[in-house]
């Protein structure tokens, strides 16, 4: 998915919280990312062990349908022969597009590092289904779905949609990451650092198993 708007961290910010919508997203005037925003620290999350030989660093949105073919047919055979054999370990950095990935992740994140795996699936998995109405609410009441299936309260969500805070901190966050390395589209993956596109699954392996081998 190539990036044909460059969204703003302000833009972004304005459209992120549950109560604001679009009415709020029309809004032209751009303010810088507040000191309380600049002081949220974004981590991001991965899966497999810590000190495995290769790292895969995946840039990807939540509502990019090449991601969610990536994690259908590739991601498990990656995980089983890979990341489950302490192998490798796969790093997600997410993309926002618009604001239903905007959404997407705070809702995974909402859940913290123990949840955030398993809703990042879920949000791949059903991609077609969540993302696919018009109406914000009901993109936002499906997301809530989504973490009602992973143990989360309605009351916590709202609380995670609604701060604005980490939506600016998230937002500053992909951008930075992505002008550094230099990211054009999703799926793009960094393997022990060389930057490589969407690829199947035979051809990634070569990769890896020419790093294991070095």
């Amino acid at each position: 998915m190539p990036m044909a708007l460059k969204l703003t961290t302000a833009t972004l910010a304005l459209i992120a919280g549950f109560g604001l919508f679009a009415a709020n997203a029309q809004t032209t005037t751009e303010t810088p990312a507040t000191t309380e925003a600049a002081a949220v620290q974004i981590q991001d999350y991965g899966i497999g062990a810590l000190d495995a030989k290769v790292k895969i660093v995946e840039y990807a949105s939540f509502t990019c349908p090449h991601c969610a073919n990536f994690h259908t047919d590739v991601y498990p055979k990656l995980k089983a022969d890979y990341i489950d054999t302490g192998k490798v370990r796969l790093e997600y950095h997410e993309v926002y597009f618009d604001r239903y990935g905007l959404w997407a992740a705070m809702i995974a994140r909402c859940g913290g590092e123990m949840r955030y795996i398993g809703i990042t699936d879920m949000l791949y998995d059903t991609q077609s289904e969540w993302a696919a109405s018009e109406d914000p609410k009901v993109v936002v009441e499906n997301l809530k779905k989504i973490g009602r299936t992973a143990g989360m309260d309605d009351a916590a969500m709202d609380v995670c949609l609604k701060d604005e805070a980490t939506a600016n901190a998230l937002v500053a966050h992909f951008e930075e990451n992505f002008t550094k390395d230099g990211i054009e589209g999703t799926p793009t993956f960094l393997i022990n650092g060389e930057k490589h596109s969407n690829m199947a699954y035979e051809d990634m392996k070569a990769i890896i198993d020419a790093e294991l081998a070095k």
